[in-house]
């Protein structure tokens, strides 16, 4: 018995004789990748220029007086005065060095308690309850006691600035330890890591992303504590032109001096974001749609 194979009709036609060109391929793009036509750095500048904008329009009306608030134009007109004669790069550079000491010693007695805490039952036991507590107390409220302590000099600034910062970090590190996954510490230990092993490659690498947060933080609220540090007997600095021009009803000198503070802590933490991307390579994360 034969079979005999049809012919193809034309109603189906042979996939072997159609080429490429043939074929009107449109590639599928996911929603999430499609990127919009305006540039992202556009849309983010969008707001604060209009924010200048109307700031300029009501202080030409004069709905703004001078007295309450000066206009952009005259406040970058101070701020370019201030740069010229060089009061301004002098105040930034000493309190610079006052929030590179605070933030550095803040650093080392956060992450170390935290260390101390986080790694062994015995010195969460000895550490942790003390720190609870004295974070409660609102470091601002310890100045008078840190002048009577350190004099009226460069160490109770600096040492409001490393109050300010040790909590944070003592948190998050300690959260970021404490939140490593048990299953990890297992595999480790199956593979014959040593308990200094286990620190170096599991416990520490996990509580990076929350030390990272924590420095973040940190960061944020030593530019917090210099503008009290600064204020309170202080012959220098950014506060103290402030407290200056407080004195003298100057709202341009006290609006630049604060643009300056804002701009010191963007780059700050424009700093550690890049920091960020460079040690957490390794961890995938969300970045919005």
């Amino acid at each position: 018995m034969s079979i005999s194979h049809a012919p193809p009709t034309s109603s189906t036609p042979d996939i072997s004789s159609i080429s490429g060109a043939d074929l009107d391929l449109q590639p599928l793009v996911p929603a999430s990748s499609r990127r919009a036509r305006v540039p992202r750095w556009l849309r983010r500048t969008t707001g604060p220029v209009l924010l200048l904008a109307l700031w300029q329009l009501l202080s030409g009306t004069g709905a703004l007086p001078p007295d309450v608030l000066a206009s952009p134009g005259r406040i970058a007109q101070v701020a370019g005065d201030m740069v010229a004669d060089g009061s301004l790069p002098a105040a930034m550079g000493t309190s610079l060095r006052r929030v590179a000491a605070g933030l550095l010693l803040g650093l080392v007695v956060g992450t170390g308690l935290a260390l101390v805490s986080g790694l062994f039952r015995i010195g969460e036991d000895l550490v942790d309850a003390p720190v609870q507590m004295l974070r409660t107390v609102p470091f601002v409220g310890l100045i008078p006691l840190f002048i009577i302590w350190f004099g009226i000099g460069e160490a109770p600034k600096v040492a409001i600035i490393t109050l300010g910062v040790t909590f944070p970090l003592y948190l998050n590190v300690y959260a970021g330890i404490r939140g490593v996954d048990a299953q990890l510490i297992e595999a480790g230990e199956s593979l014959g890591l040593s308990r200094w092993g286990l620190v170096r490659h599991v416990v520490l690498p996990g509580a990076l992303p929350n030390a990272m947060t924590g420095l973040r933080y940190s960061l944020g609220i030593a530019w917090l504590a210099l503008v009290f540090a600064e204020q309170v007997n202080a012959d220098s600095g950014i506060g103290f032109l402030m407290v200056q021009a407080r004195d003298f009803l100057r709202t341009d000198v006290i609006v630049v001096c604060l643009v300056v503070y804002a701009f010191l802590g963007l780059l700050a933490d424009f700093i550690v974001r890049s920091l960020e991307k460079v040690l957490l390579q390794w961890r995938p994360t969300f970045t919005g749609r």
